[in-house]
């Protein structure tokens, strides 16, 4: 059982007999024994070889070590694909998400600009006398005023995003 245990902990860390021979300084024969069955390492050496595996001297002379070096490299594989379809996906709804935004600035540009036309300023045939009506129209003004300055820049830049976050959808 030993023995199963260091060639399979040997070979699932890439090492040769050779190379695990050099860093427990005996020859690659001492190594070959050991995997053989033929001999077995003694407490010290027992405790080097944990040592260069990096696991508890119990574990090699527990139950048998199977090699996982290929099943680590597959579920590794699996939960980077997992990783890179859910990152994917929140790209997707992100970008959609910003589609939407510059479709419902567009919806709201146009709408409100409608609003303005059909309306014709009522405000303007306030009586201003009343100062909180001389503020509410001068609000309302400026508003409109506003809105009639920056809804053409912001326009044609929603319609640019919708093309541009179309074409990547």
């Amino acid at each position: 059982m030993l023995n199963e245990n260091i060639k399979a902990v040997r070979k699932s860390k890439g090492l040769s007999q050779e190379e695990l021979a050099i860093r427990l300084q005996v020859v690659r024969q001492t190594i070959s024994k050991w995997e053989q069955g033929l001999s077995v390492p003694d407490a010290d050496m027992l405790i080097s070889l944990a040592e260069v595996f990096e696991m508890p001297v119990s574990t090699l002379l527990g139950e048998t070590v199977v090699e996982t070096q290929v099943d680590d490299l597959k579920a590794i594989s699996e939960k980077l694909e997992v990783i890179n379809l859910q990152l994917a996906h929140r790209k997707a709804a992100k970008q959609k998400a910003i589609h939407w935004l510059f479709l419902s600035l567009c919806a709201v540009t146009v709408a409100v600009f409608a609003v303005l036309i059909v309306s014709s300023s009522p405000y303007l045939g306030w009586d201003y006398s009343d100062p909180e009506t001389a503020v509410m129209g001068t609000v309302l003004h400026a508003s409109e005023w506003l809105f009639v300055r920056i809804a053409p820049l912001t326009l044609p830049v929603a319609i640019a995003g919708i093309c541009l976050t179309r074409k990547k959808m």
